[in-house]
């Protein structure tokens, strides 16, 4: 998986973070060590996962919102077919978005807390430059093709402050890549009445 699209997550500062209110059962894992899966369930349907990145003790996390499928892409296609319609996604859009992205890996709740330095299933590897990177670029030479033009803006979907993308631009992803997705705003909650 190149990853084409993240956002930032920093913990008890950052009111868009699950870590925000603290350390509870479902985010511990995001308080380190770096380098391990925070996998968690979404909307009672969907699976999503963040790379932990922060010093022990300190949640910060990186969600891994988008990327293009370089490396077993017919495993990726069958993850990803319509269960009820049995149609396979275009390729652009097998991991576009950070649910049909952990899909499209086959990433489940058993990898929640899996350590990704440790060369399991799913790992974070390092480019030739020494610097970490998860899954394959193009040509599998573990280098880009060039330098691409990194966009920052409001993070997906979230409400309230941490949504403020003056205060937190922390969506992060490659201009004009077409396994990016699709920037929606939270919807406003509605009040019932």
């Amino acid at each position: 998986m190149r990853l084409t699209e993240v956002e930032a997550y920093a913990g008890e500062s950052d009111p868009g973070s699950h870590a925000f209110r603290g350390p509870t059962d479902r985010n511990r894992v995001m308080f380190g060590p770096a380098g391990h899966l925070y996998v968690y369930f979404t909307y009672g349907m969907h699976t999503c996962a963040n790379v932990v990145c922060g010093p022990d003790g300190e949640a910060q996390a990186v969600l891994l919102r988008g990327g293009e499928v370089v490396r077993g892409l017919e495993r990726a296609r069958e993850r990803r077919t319509s269960a009820r319609t049995g149609q396979v996604p275009v390729d652009r859009d097998l991991a576009r978005g950070p649910a049909r992205l952990a899909k499209a890996l086959g990433l489940t709740l058993e990898d929640y807390g899996t350590d990704l330095l440790a060369g399991g299933a799913v790992v974070l590897r390092k480019r030739a430059d020494g610097q970490h990177a998860v899954g394959d670029h193009p040509g599998d030479s573990g280098e880009p093709a060039g330098r691409p033009v990194i966009r920052t803006g409001p993070r997906v979907g979230v409400r309230g402050a941490g949504g403020d993308g003056t205060a937190y631009p922390w969506r992060f992803w490659l201009d004009g890549d077409p396994t990016v997705s699709v920037y929606r705003p939270a919807a406003p909650l509605r009040r019932r009445g």
